[in-house]
């Protein structure tokens, strides 16, 4: 400013102003010794990638938040490796390397078979362009697919980034990625963490920040509204926040996911839910006033949390991610839409439909309710439709359904869905002991215990009938017979009344006070005659 000053008073001409640039930050290359990366936890596989890249002369790192993880002693789930080659060099050197995505092109590296299948995902370092050097399209994701064909950079009117294929150096690879915990490079080789935006210190102080202005990078991605949940959930345990510059913008920024492709939505979603912080996504959300209007679906679960149900859900789901076994999509949606199955198919049966077509239609209803138009639908519904159509089918433990019932591939989801049930009170605990010892049981012991179900049915048909009242009959009189009505209680009988008389007729039908005339008995006639004797002997003189 000073010298602003004294050019005017010496004549001179204002500078030219500073043109504005991104900054990229300065590159710092940590050691082992500071960052205490432990080797031990680091993907052979990774690994194999990135010496693979670096053998053929390019630079090569583990990056994102596998780096994140190393750096807090975590074991990652997954690994990233960024590079300055390009997808097609990349894809050039692996035996089993597929390009994939348009919005942004990376390589898949596959490795092993079956579920022993590991994917190692290679991306290109990006390079940093700022909204006004994009070309601008109409639309979105979803309606310029065509006009997007043959672009590198593009956005569209609200500054969200629909293609960004633009290859750049490292420096502003970092600089375009989201969280500064996000943004570090690990060599494994050399053992060096490298960081332009403090991202290790950040770490130190478990703060979330994001790279730039907040408002304007959710703006780029509105995905990363969802993403900034998830983290601060991930790292909630570890005692990580989200800084509140950060924060601040995330609810005015929401109704950007509008222009979201739906299945991606719905992708993000299941990382919320079943990467094993269901919970605390549950209480992030909250906390941060996103409890709606991120997904239809994700309304359901912040609406049902708290139902007992759902919660037991959310928590089992959270086990079995921390104890490493496989979790559904399919069996945590199953959870959360229950109520709505069940309340329909109640009111189908109190319209007298069968039960079985009613439990079909009313999840066909639900289907077109709740689950919408995402990709993999059909599949999805099917494995959920198989859950819900098995819990009737538990209550029948006779006969061969047993034995059919646990040969079927989604029995084990099912059981679980009726073990939750029980937990929670829905169905009776001995039910879910019975099929959880049948399932491990020999055929002996199997045949055993279809035995014992069997009798403790008939002991309950049984007490049934004990309980109900016993009907008793009571013999009308020919004045009943014609119109009088019939005694209803006993005491009236006691009282003197046609119950009295109808006790005390004589096996002649004539009553015991001569007042009712006596019934005449007719003999059938014997075929071939003996018709008159037969007559006569039935007449009364």
């Amino acid at each position: 400013m000073i010298k602003t000053i004294i050019d005017k008073l010496l004549g001179k001409a204002p500078a030219a102003p500073r043109s504005r640039k991104p900054r990229f930050g300065k590159r710092e290359e940590v050691p082992v010794q500071v960052h205490g990366i432990d080797p031990q936890l680091v993907d052979r596989r990774a690994v194999d990638v990135v010496q693979t890249l670096k053998s053929a002369g390019y630079e090569a790192y583990i990056v994102g938040g596998a780096v994140r993880d190393l750096l807090l002693g975590l074991r990652p789930k997954d690994f990233d490796v960024a590079t300055n080659a390009t997808p097609e060099q990349v894809k050039s050197l692996f035996r089993r390397a597929f390009i994939i995505g348009k919005r942004f092109r990376i390589v898949h590296v596959v490795y092993g078979r079956g579920r022993e299948n590991e994917v190692i995902e290679v991306s290109t370092f990006r390079a940093f362009l700022d909204n006004s050097l994009a070309e601008a399209v109409s639309g979105n994701e979803r309606t310029s697919k065509a006009q997007l064909a043959s672009m590198k950079h593009a956005v569209d009117a609200s500054g969200r980034v629909l293609r960004d294929n633009v290859w750049g150096p490292q420096d502003q690879d970092a600089t375009r990625r989201d969280f500064t915990i996000n943004a570090m490079y690990y060599d494994p080789e050399t053992q060096i963490v490298v960081d332009y935006h403090n991202g290790i210190a950040d770490a130190q102080k478990r703060v979330l920040r994001m790279i730039g202005d907040p408002a304007t990078r959710y703006r780029e991605d509105p995905v990363r509204i969802i993403r900034a949940v998830r983290f601060a959930a991930k790292l909630s345990g570890k005692g990580f926040k989200l800084e509140p510059k950060s924060a601040k913008p995330l609810v005015e920024c929401e109704p950007l996911l509008a222009d979201v492709p739906q299945s991606r939505l719905f992708d993000e979603m299941l990382k919320l839910l079943q990467t094993g912080h269901a919970l605390a996504s549950v209480a992030q959300l909250k906390a941060l006033g996103l409890s709606r209007g991120i997904y239809p679906l994700l309304d359901v679960v912040m609406e049902r949390a708290d139902h007992p149900f759902v919660q037991a859900a959310l928590t089992d789901t959270d086990r079995r991610v921390g104890e490493g076994k496989p979790v559904a999509p399919s069996f945590l949606l199953a959870c959360v839409l229950w109520q709505d199955v069940k309340t329909g198919w109640e009111k189908k049966l109190a319209q007298r439909m069968h039960p079985f077509p009613a439990l079909q239609e009313a999840i066909d209803e639900v289907f077109d309710a709740r689950i919408g138009d995402v990709s993999g639908r059909g599949k999805l519904a099917a494995d959920m439709r198989e859950i819900w159509v098995m819990q009737p089918r538990f209550d029948k433990r006779t006969g061969a359904t047993p034995f059919s019932m646990v040969a079927q591939p989604r029995f084990r989801a099912g059981f679980d869905f009726m073990r939750l049930r029980a937990d929670i009170g829905e169905v009776d605990e001995s039910l879910a002991s019975w099929w959880q010892e049948f399932q491990q049981a020999d055929d002996g012991r199997r045949e055993d215990l279809i035995a014992q179900a069997r009798d403790e049915q008939r002991a309950r048909q049984r007490a049934q009938q004990q309980s109900e009242p016993k009907v008793h009959r009571v013999a009308r009189s020919r004045a009943g017979r014609e119109g009088v009505t019939p005694l209803q209680s006993p005491q009236e009988a006691e009282d003197g009344s046609l119950l009295d008389q109808a006790a005390a007729a004589t096996h002649d039908g004539t009553m015991s006070d001569g007042g009712a005339p006596k019934k005449r008995r007719r003999r059938r006639r014997k075929p071939g005659g003996g018709g008159a004797q037969a007559d006569s002997s039935s007449s009364v003189s």
